[in-house]
């Protein structure tokens, strides 16, 4: 038990460093604030990671890890192309749903520019594997007539992302502009059918306009010559 316990202090530090982060951002945050949440004292906190961007940066490796480690988890590998696309589609929604705290530290990373995740290798390292996951899944889809041809899988990933976290980060303001109650039960249903279907829709609509214009290639090819 007691090898373990300094493991346990470190996971505790940096649970209390990412409420506080995300609730406070990078400059509001306060050492003393995490150490008491931590049930740690500061010494222990310098001795782990040396000062507060340390801390913060380490907070930003470990929430990327956790989202990407859980994407893994669903070996979309062996669905078919367009369920492993539409449970990607449902993961991520879900995930910032039931993760608020990391859409607030990717908002804060915002704010200052991404400054300190560009300077961390093992952020950009943890992504090259999603871009080849979906890659081929959209090669799959595509080699059997399903997905159209050509996307490229971080321009999709970004569009999954991205109808999300909109929704999701600005729906305080959204359902007060239109009187709706963005973040009930039923509205998160409609919304994650709506980006499935934008997203679905997308990739399998472009293909069929595909097959439709190889089919009138083809038959314009085979048409007799005049004269």
């Amino acid at each position: 038990m007691a090898k373990r316990q300094p493991e346990l202090t470190y996971q505790r530090i940096l649970e209390a460093a990412a409420f506080e982060f995300a609730d406070k951002g990078l400059s509001g945050a306060r050492v003393d604030a995490i150490a008491d949440r931590a049930g740690a004292n500061k010494r222990m906190l310098y001795h782990y990671f040396g000062n507060k961007e340390a801390l913060y940066l380490a907070v930003m490796e470990r929430a990327y890890e956790a989202i990407r480690s859980a994407e893994q988890d669903l070996e979309l590998e062996s669905r078919e192309p367009v369920d492993a696309i539409s449970e990607l589609v449902r993961f991520t929604f879900q995930y910032f749903v039931d993760h608020p705290e990391f859409m607030r530290l990717l908002n804060n990373e915002n704010l200052y520019n991404a400054q300190y995740i560009r300077r961390s290798p093992k952020i950009q390292e943890l992504h090259f594997p999603l871009v080849d996951y979906i890659g081929e899944i959209l090669h799959r889809g595509e080699a059997q007539g399903l997905f159209r041809h050509g996307v490229d899988p971080v321009q999709l990933y970004i569009s999954i992302a991205s109808l999300g976290y909109f929704y999701l980060s600005n729906a305080a303001t959204l359902g007060t502009i239109f009187d709706r109650d963005l973040l009930s039960e039923e509205a998160l249903r409609i919304r994650l059918d709506h980006i499935t279907e934008i997203i679905v829709g997308y990739l399998t609509s472009g293909a069929s306009a595909q097959k439709e214009l190889k089919a009138r290639a083809r038959a314009g090819s085979a048409a007799p010559l005049d004269g």
